[in-house]
């Protein structure tokens, strides 16, 4: 079974930094893209950033460049975002989800169609 266990939210100051996890496990984690998604109160799902099967190749939507970075340790079947300079519109619920496109398309359409977590809450509060 796939699974997909976020961990590392909390609450932070506006320009805090935060570091989440994911720890994934049930299928080939080195095989497949990841990404991550987020969703606010009252607001759909958000594809976020979202990285290759090997690591080399990122992508971020718009408003979360050059704060957040995303990263995944495939020995050790996790994947990772840092999320730098944060944000009061970056409270969300946040999910790791396994990709089901390639992730190269995500900037585009907004993917957020295959398997998520549980998610972990991130509030940044003043």
């Amino acid at each position: 079974e796939v699974q997909l266990v976020e961990s590392g939210g909390g609450m932070v100051q506006p320009g805090g930094s935060l570091r989440l996890s994911c720890a994934a496990s049930g299928f080939t984690f080195d095989s497949v893209d990841m990404s991550w998604v987020r969703q606010a109160p009252g607001k759909g799902p958000e594809w976020v950033s979202g990285i290759n099967r090997g690591g080399d190749s990122t992508y971020y939507t718009d408003s979360v460049k050059r704060r957040f970075t995303i990263s995944r340790d495939n020995a050790k079947s996790t994947l990772y975002l840092l999320m730098n300079s944060r944000k009061p519109e970056d409270t969300a619920m946040c999910y790791c989800t396994r990709n089901a496109i390639p992730v190269e398309f995500c900037p585009v359409t907004n993917c957020y169609e295959g398997e998520w977590g549980q998610g972990t809450q991130v509030t940044v509060y003043s």
